[in-house]
């Protein structure tokens, strides 16, 4: 199967230390948008795959909240007007704004330490499996926590954690300037040997 849909995707691969697999080495958080929608079968796939991230005890703590443009405008603008003002900018094209939530309790009233962790996986997957369907996937930490708890009523033991804005990729030309030679530039990461030690910390790897 090729992952990529040649004529849609802006491909914008890892420069990496060893080879790693492309679907992972492929994934990056464009910020150009087209407004054509992204379909229920896309929408079910993405969150198929999140489903099936793994989880500490299975207790599978991640709720997502769709806002697909095309189906409610009414709930998307709500979620749209919780980011940021820089992110609603390059985000006003986008068709669908996702909101990675976690059950911070277990099911015993407990806190679960590992429920933030358990979500992120399952983003990780989520953005996976967009970026397989050759979608345009990018996690946004900036958004008012509580403006989205308030808007929409989150029970006391659920998280916000991020939003993800999800569709079909779009003209780099048409981001301001700043935000065009951003899209442009290589990706980049601190070397492996800073992030992985052997056997004791800061020890090399």
């Amino acid at each position: 199967m090729n992952f990529y849909r040649e004529k849609r995707m802006a491909k914008k691969p890892a420069s990496t230390e060893v080879a790693i697999h492309e679907l992972i080495a492929g994934r990056w958080s464009p910020r150009a948008y087209s407004s054509e929608p992204v379909s229920r079968d896309q929408l079910r796939a993405v969150l198929e795959a999140a489903r099936w991230a793994p989880s500490s005890y299975n207790a599978q703590p991640w709720r997502f909240v769709v806002f697909d443009r095309s189906v409610d405008e009414v709930a998307f603008k709500k979620a749209f007007a919780t980011l940021v003002p820089f992110n609603q900018g390059w985000n006003a094209p986008a068709p669908v704004l996702i909101a990675v939530t976690a059950h911070t309790l277990t099911s015993k009233g407990d806190v679960n330490r590992c429920a933030l962790y358990d979500a992120g996986a399952a983003a990780m997957s989520l953005v996976l499996q967009a970026h397989a369907l050759g979608l345009a996937a990018h996690q946004m930490s900036g958004f008012d926590v509580n403006a989205f708890r308030t808007t929409f009523e989150l029970p006391k033991d659920v998280e916000p954690i991020a939003m993800i804005s999800l569709g079909h990729y779009g003209d780099v030309d048409k981001l301001d300037p700043v935000l065009r030679e951003r899209e442009k530039a290589p990706r980049q990461r601190v070397a492996l040997a800073e992030i992985a030690y052997g056997g004791g910390w800061k020890k090399a790897f």
